[in-house]
Protein backbone atom coordinates (compact mmCIF):
# COMPACT_ATOMS: atom_id res chain seq x y z
CA UNK A 1 0.00 0.00 0.00
CA UNK A 2 1.41 3.74 -0.40
CA UNK A 3 2.34 5.68 2.71
CA UNK A 4 4.53 8.35 3.76
CA UNK A 5 6.83 7.34 6.32
CA UNK A 6 9.86 8.02 8.52
CA UNK A 7 12.96 6.11 7.18
CA UNK A 8 15.53 7.59 8.89
CA UNK A 9 16.09 10.21 11.96
CA UNK A 10 17.89 13.29 11.27
CA UNK A 11 17.39 15.73 14.34
CA UNK A 12 18.78 18.67 12.50
CA UNK A 13 17.41 18.55 8.87
CA UNK A 14 13.94 15.99 10.15
CA UNK A 15 12.58 16.18 6.27
CA UNK A 16 15.80 14.00 5.25
CA UNK A 17 13.99 11.02 6.34
CA UNK A 18 10.64 11.10 5.09
CA UNK A 19 10.05 9.36 2.90
CA UNK A 20 6.89 7.50 0.61
CA UNK A 21 6.19 4.33 -1.27
CA UNK A 22 4.67 1.21 -1.13
CA UNK A 23 4.53 -0.32 2.08
CA UNK A 24 3.37 -3.65 3.79
CA UNK A 25 -0.20 -3.38 5.06
CA UNK A 26 -1.36 -3.61 8.23
CA UNK A 27 -1.27 -6.98 10.39
CA UNK A 28 -4.38 -8.77 11.72
CA UNK A 29 -4.30 -8.75 15.84
CA UNK A 30 -7.06 -9.34 17.32
CA UNK A 31 -9.59 -6.63 18.91
CA UNK A 32 -8.02 -4.47 16.27
CA UNK A 33 -9.77 -3.10 13.32
CA UNK A 34 -8.14 -2.13 10.12
CA UNK A 35 -9.35 0.90 8.40
CA UNK A 36 -9.26 2.51 4.84
CA UNK A 37 -7.85 6.02 5.19
CA UNK A 38 -10.34 9.33 3.48
CA UNK A 39 -8.35 11.67 4.96
CA UNK A 40 -5.14 12.40 7.27
CA UNK A 41 -4.17 15.26 8.81
CA UNK A 42 -0.35 16.75 9.87
CA UNK A 43 0.64 17.47 13.43
CA UNK A 44 4.27 18.76 14.66
CA UNK A 45 4.33 15.52 16.22
CA UNK A 46 5.39 13.96 13.24
CA UNK A 47 7.97 16.20 12.63
CA UNK A 48 9.07 15.33 16.19
CA UNK A 49 9.16 11.94 15.38
CA UNK A 50 11.38 12.40 12.19
CA UNK A 51 13.70 14.20 14.52
CA UNK A 52 14.40 10.94 16.73
CA UNK A 53 11.22 12.51 19.81
CA UNK A 54 9.59 9.46 21.06
CA UNK A 55 10.27 7.14 18.01
CA UNK A 56 14.04 5.11 17.68
CA UNK A 57 15.91 3.63 15.05
CA UNK A 58 14.87 0.54 15.95
CA UNK A 59 11.59 1.04 15.35
CA UNK A 60 12.03 2.82 11.47
CA UNK A 61 10.99 2.65 8.94
CA UNK A 62 7.56 3.73 10.76
CA UNK A 63 4.51 5.40 8.91
CA UNK A 64 3.66 8.27 10.24
CA UNK A 65 0.47 10.17 11.08
CA UNK A 66 -2.14 10.61 13.91
CA UNK A 67 -4.92 11.52 12.80
CA UNK A 68 -7.80 10.10 10.31
CA UNK A 69 -11.09 9.67 9.58
CA UNK A 70 -11.95 6.98 6.89
CA UNK A 71 -13.90 3.64 6.62
CA UNK A 72 -13.72 0.61 8.55
CA UNK A 73 -13.75 -3.22 7.49
CA UNK A 74 -18.32 -3.01 8.03
CA UNK A 75 -18.62 0.11 6.20
CA UNK A 76 -19.01 2.16 9.00
CA UNK A 77 -17.46 6.25 8.65
CA UNK A 78 -15.22 6.40 11.80
CA UNK A 79 -12.87 8.72 13.36
CA UNK A 80 -9.38 7.52 15.04
CA UNK A 81 -8.46 8.09 18.84
CA UNK A 82 -4.92 7.59 18.41
CA UNK A 83 -4.07 7.26 21.86
CA UNK A 84 -3.08 3.42 22.19
CA UNK A 85 -3.14 1.77 25.09
CA UNK A 86 -5.03 4.02 27.40
CA UNK A 87 -7.55 1.64 28.51
CA UNK A 88 -6.17 -2.10 28.06
CA UNK A 89 -8.48 -2.14 24.80
CA UNK A 90 -6.46 -4.47 21.90
CA UNK A 91 -2.79 -4.40 24.15
CA UNK A 92 -1.80 -6.05 27.21
CA UNK A 93 -2.59 -4.73 30.23
CA UNK A 94 0.42 -2.97 31.38
CA UNK A 95 1.48 -1.47 28.13
CA UNK A 96 1.86 2.26 28.44
CA UNK A 97 -0.11 4.79 26.98
CA UNK A 98 1.50 5.41 23.47
CA UNK A 99 0.77 7.82 20.62
CA UNK A 100 0.45 6.28 16.92
CA UNK A 101 3.87 6.41 15.16
CA UNK A 102 5.53 5.75 18.56
CA UNK A 103 5.26 2.17 18.88
CA UNK A 104 2.38 1.12 16.15
CA UNK A 105 2.40 2.35 12.64
CA UNK A 106 0.74 6.01 11.82
CA UNK A 107 -2.20 6.55 9.63
CA UNK A 108 -0.60 8.79 6.50
CA UNK A 109 -0.88 5.59 4.32
CA UNK A 110 -4.16 3.82 2.18
CA UNK A 111 -4.87 2.09 5.44
CA UNK A 112 -4.18 1.99 9.21
CA UNK A 113 -5.09 -0.61 12.17
CA UNK A 114 -6.16 0.43 15.73
CA UNK A 115 -7.81 -1.34 18.43
CA UNK A 116 -11.69 -1.72 17.36
CA UNK A 117 -11.70 0.54 21.01
CA UNK A 118 -10.18 3.32 19.40
CA UNK A 119 -13.03 3.70 16.87
CA UNK A 120 -15.35 6.49 17.09
CA UNK A 121 -18.68 7.23 14.63
CA UNK A 122 -17.96 9.71 12.28
CA UNK A 123 -20.96 12.44 12.81
CA UNK A 124 -22.55 12.95 9.04
CA UNK A 125 -22.44 17.02 9.74
CA UNK A 126 -18.29 16.93 9.06
CA UNK A 127 -16.58 15.49 5.92
CA UNK A 128 -13.87 13.40 6.26
CA UNK A 129 -11.22 15.83 5.95
CA UNK A 130 -12.50 17.84 9.04
CA UNK A 131 -13.22 14.90 11.36
CA UNK A 132 -9.34 14.24 10.52
CA UNK A 133 -8.11 17.00 12.02
CA UNK A 134 -9.59 16.43 15.38
CA UNK A 135 -8.27 14.00 17.03
CA UNK A 136 -4.48 15.49 18.19
CA UNK A 137 -4.67 19.23 18.05
CA UNK A 138 -8.08 20.13 18.66
CA UNK A 139 -8.48 17.25 21.19
CA UNK A 140 -5.51 19.00 22.65
CA UNK A 141 -7.36 22.37 22.77
CA UNK A 142 -10.58 21.19 23.79
CA UNK A 143 -8.86 19.61 26.77
CA UNK A 144 -7.12 22.57 27.73
CA UNK A 145 -9.40 24.76 28.04
CA UNK A 146 -12.50 22.53 29.43
CA UNK A 147 -10.33 19.98 31.42
CA UNK A 148 -7.11 21.09 32.55
CA UNK A 149 -8.32 25.51 32.61
CA UNK A 150 -11.86 24.59 34.11
CA UNK A 151 -12.95 28.43 32.01
CA UNK A 152 -16.59 28.83 32.04
CA UNK A 153 -18.33 31.30 29.22
CA UNK A 154 -17.62 34.98 30.05
CA UNK A 155 -13.98 34.32 31.60
CA UNK A 156 -11.49 35.45 29.71
CA UNK A 157 -8.31 33.50 28.11
CA UNK A 158 -5.07 34.36 26.14
CA UNK A 159 -4.08 31.60 23.28
CA UNK A 160 -0.37 32.19 22.51
CA UNK A 161 1.24 31.76 18.99
CA UNK A 162 -2.02 31.87 16.67
CA UNK A 163 -1.60 29.75 13.69
CA UNK A 164 -0.54 26.89 15.20
CA UNK A 165 -2.87 23.78 14.73
CA UNK A 166 -3.30 23.51 18.32
CA UNK A 167 -3.81 27.58 19.05
CA UNK A 168 -6.28 28.23 16.40
CA UNK A 169 -8.50 25.62 17.23
CA UNK A 170 -8.57 27.14 20.85
CA UNK A 171 -9.42 30.50 19.68
CA UNK A 172 -12.47 28.98 17.77
CA UNK A 173 -13.37 26.56 20.51
CA UNK A 174 -12.92 29.74 23.30
CA UNK A 175 -15.13 32.14 21.01
CA UNK A 176 -17.47 29.21 20.37
CA UNK A 177 -17.89 28.64 24.17
CA UNK A 178 -18.71 32.12 24.96
CA UNK A 179 -15.03 33.03 26.20
CA UNK A 180 -13.34 36.16 25.61
CA UNK A 181 -10.05 35.23 23.35
CA UNK A 182 -6.81 37.48 23.10
CA UNK A 183 -4.52 35.39 20.84
CA UNK A 184 -0.85 36.84 19.80
CA UNK A 185 1.48 35.76 17.03
CA UNK A 186 4.57 37.20 15.62
CA UNK A 187 3.09 37.75 12.07
CA UNK A 188 0.89 40.18 11.26
CA UNK A 189 -1.08 38.19 9.00
CA UNK A 190 -1.91 35.75 11.13
CA UNK A 191 -3.03 38.15 13.74
CA UNK A 192 -5.60 39.60 11.15
CA UNK A 193 -6.76 35.92 10.79
CA UNK A 194 -7.47 35.30 14.41
CA UNK A 195 -9.26 38.17 14.77
CA UNK A 196 -11.21 36.46 11.31
CA UNK A 197 -11.48 33.89 13.38
CA UNK A 198 -13.57 35.61 16.55
CA UNK A 199 -10.52 36.51 18.92
CA UNK A 200 -11.66 39.86 20.44
CA UNK A 201 -8.52 41.04 20.73
CA UNK A 202 -5.03 40.09 18.65
CA UNK A 203 -1.90 41.55 19.80
CA UNK A 204 2.68 40.79 19.22
CA UNK A 205 3.72 38.90 21.42
CA UNK A 206 4.69 40.41 25.13
CA UNK A 207 1.84 43.35 24.46
CA UNK A 208 -0.02 44.60 27.32
CA UNK A 209 -3.64 43.01 27.42
CA UNK A 210 -6.72 44.63 28.38
CA UNK A 211 -7.38 42.87 31.31
CA UNK A 212 -5.58 40.16 33.30
CA UNK A 213 -6.92 36.80 31.62
CA UNK A 214 -8.09 33.60 33.90
CA UNK A 215 -6.56 31.01 31.87
CA UNK A 216 -3.33 31.11 29.11
CA UNK A 217 -3.16 28.11 26.30
CA UNK A 218 0.43 27.75 25.81
CA UNK A 219 1.84 25.93 23.53
CA UNK A 220 5.27 28.23 22.47
CA UNK A 221 6.94 27.46 25.67
CA UNK A 222 10.43 29.67 26.08
CA UNK A 223 9.45 32.61 23.69
CA UNK A 224 6.58 33.41 25.48
CA UNK A 225 6.41 31.98 28.66
CA UNK A 226 7.04 35.07 30.90
CA UNK A 227 4.42 36.96 29.01
CA UNK A 228 1.72 34.02 29.98
CA UNK A 229 2.34 34.32 33.42
CA UNK A 230 2.27 38.01 33.79
CA UNK A 231 -0.88 38.04 31.73
CA UNK A 232 -2.72 35.90 34.36
CA UNK A 233 -5.15 37.07 37.44
CA UNK A 234 -4.43 35.96 40.46
CA UNK A 235 -5.47 32.22 41.08
CA UNK A 236 -5.09 31.85 37.16
CA UNK A 237 -4.22 28.57 35.12
CA UNK A 238 -1.66 28.42 32.29
CA UNK A 239 -1.83 25.24 30.63
CA UNK A 240 0.36 24.42 28.49
CA UNK A 241 0.95 21.68 25.95
CA UNK A 242 4.22 22.25 23.91
CA UNK A 243 7.39 23.93 23.52
CA UNK A 244 8.11 24.80 20.09
CA UNK A 245 10.15 27.80 20.65
CA UNK A 246 12.24 25.10 23.33
CA UNK A 247 12.38 24.31 27.07
CA UNK A 248 14.05 26.38 29.22
CA UNK A 249 12.43 30.15 29.38
CA UNK A 250 14.62 32.91 30.53
CA UNK A 251 12.61 33.66 33.58
CA UNK A 252 10.45 30.93 35.21
CA UNK A 253 8.55 33.66 37.38
CA UNK A 254 8.92 31.91 40.31
CA UNK A 255 7.51 34.66 42.63
CA UNK A 256 5.28 35.67 40.72
CA UNK A 257 3.33 32.09 40.34
CA UNK A 258 3.73 31.42 44.39
CA UNK A 259 2.79 35.15 45.71
CA UNK A 260 -0.17 34.99 43.04
CA UNK A 261 -1.46 31.70 43.41
CA UNK A 262 -1.31 30.50 39.90
CA UNK A 263 -1.97 27.32 38.16
CA UNK A 264 0.79 25.94 35.67
CA UNK A 265 -0.82 22.29 34.42
CA UNK A 266 0.27 19.98 31.76
CA UNK A 267 -1.89 18.90 29.00
CA UNK A 268 -1.11 15.80 26.75
CA UNK A 269 -3.59 14.69 23.78
CA UNK A 270 -7.40 13.99 25.55
CA UNK A 271 -9.09 11.29 26.39
CA UNK A 272 -11.74 9.02 24.21
CA UNK A 273 -14.56 10.35 25.65
CA UNK A 274 -13.15 14.52 25.57
CA UNK A 275 -13.08 13.01 21.62
CA UNK A 276 -16.95 12.12 21.50
CA UNK A 277 -18.14 15.07 23.75
CA UNK A 278 -15.96 17.50 20.69
CA UNK A 279 -17.00 15.47 17.61
CA UNK A 280 -20.50 16.11 19.33
CA UNK A 281 -19.63 19.68 20.11
CA UNK A 282 -18.71 20.21 16.50
CA UNK A 283 -21.77 18.72 14.86
CA UNK A 284 -24.21 20.62 17.41
CA UNK A 285 -22.66 24.00 16.83
CA UNK A 286 -21.57 23.96 13.40
CA UNK A 287 -17.92 24.79 14.41
CA UNK A 288 -15.34 23.56 12.23
CA UNK A 289 -11.67 23.10 12.12
CA UNK A 290 -9.73 25.53 10.15
CA UNK A 291 -7.98 23.91 7.24
CA UNK A 292 -5.11 25.47 5.73
CA UNK A 293 -4.69 23.71 2.63
CA UNK A 294 -6.31 19.98 1.38
CA UNK A 295 -3.42 17.45 -0.51
CA UNK A 296 -3.29 14.08 -2.36
CA UNK A 297 -1.20 12.23 0.18
CA UNK A 298 1.88 11.65 -2.72
CA UNK A 299 2.15 15.26 -2.50
CA UNK A 300 3.04 14.89 1.75
CA UNK A 301 6.27 16.10 1.40
CA UNK A 302 5.03 19.88 0.33
CA UNK A 303 2.25 20.12 3.60
CA UNK A 304 5.59 18.82 5.45
CA UNK A 305 7.49 21.83 4.59
CA UNK A 306 5.35 23.78 4.87
CA UNK A 307 4.71 22.62 8.48
CA UNK A 308 8.30 22.44 9.21
CA UNK A 309 8.73 26.40 8.13
CA UNK A 310 5.80 27.93 10.28
CA UNK A 311 4.29 28.74 7.32
CA UNK A 312 0.73 27.28 7.88
CA UNK A 313 -2.42 28.59 9.72
CA UNK A 314 -4.72 26.10 10.83
CA UNK A 315 -4.19 21.90 9.74
CA UNK A 316 -2.87 20.15 6.65
CA UNK A 317 -4.52 17.74 5.37
CA UNK A 318 -3.54 14.52 3.41
CA UNK A 319 -6.55 12.57 1.23
CA UNK A 320 -6.50 9.50 -1.00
Amino acid sequence: MFAVYAARIDAEQPLNGLESGERPGPRERDGWSRVTVRAASLNHHDLWSLRGVGLSEKSLPMILGCDAAGVDEDGNEVVLHSVIGQSGHGVGPYERRSILTERYQGTLAEQVTVPTWNLLPKPKELSFEEAACLPTAWLTAYRMLFTNAGVRPGDAVLVQGAGGGVATAAIVLAKAAGLRVYATSRDAAKRERAARLGAHGVFEPGARLPQRVDAVIETVGAATWSHSIKSLRPGGTLVISGATSGPNPPSTELNRIFFLELKVVGSTMGTKEELEDLLSFCAATGVRPVIDSVLPMDRAREGFEQLAAGEVFGKVVLTL
